[in-house]
């Protein structure tokens, strides 16, 4: 973990406004590390990291996909169980674009774009989760139930 102090993110603001207890955890970004790195630069299961994935239906509105770091989004199962025709991964601008956030930083908290959440159902079951809190090389620790009351998502099963 990285000396340095943590940023404050619009992430950080969101969940200090909702009174939310986070630990802030700084760690060397690699690109194209993904999850992998994260989770071995901080020591914890790669299943309890979480990735936050910009995706748009077939009429390109977004929305965030919440999903297990060891784990791929099943898009056509997701697709499905949310009534879209088709789902799948926005270009990288896009989805900074939407998120107001840079692509590897990507939050799924205090995004400049509202848009629906969908949250794998099994990170729910997670004791603690540690997900992007807005820059790249920086995630929170934070408990599911607060992930739930703060953001609402619809918990799906969509797994590939």
């Amino acid at each position: 973990m990285a000396k340095d102090k943590a940023p404050v993110t619009q992430a950080v603001r969101v969940l200090r406004e909702h009174k939310v207890d986070y630990s802030e955890h700084l760690y060397k970004y690699e690109e194209r590390g993904g999850t992998a790195v994260s989770a071995r630069e901080l020591g914890v299961d790669e299943h309890c990291v979480v990735k936050t994935l910009i995706m748009e239906d077939e009429n390109r509105k977004p929305l965030i996909v919440l999903m297990h770091g060891d784990c791929e989004v099943g898009t056509g199962m997701l697709a499905k169980q949310i009534g879209a025709k088709k789902i799948s991964p926005c270009e990288p601008k896009t989805a900074d674009r939407h998120s107001g956030y840079q692509v590897g930083g990507t939050s799924p908290f205090g995004t400049k774009t509202a848009m629906p959440v969908y949250m794998e159902a099994g990170i729910a079951e997670l004791p603690r989760i540690y997900i992007n809190g807005g820059k790249r090389g920086f995630l929170v620790g934070i408990h599911p139930a607060d992930v739930q009351r703060i953001l609402q998502p619809v918990l799906v099963n969509a797994r590939a």
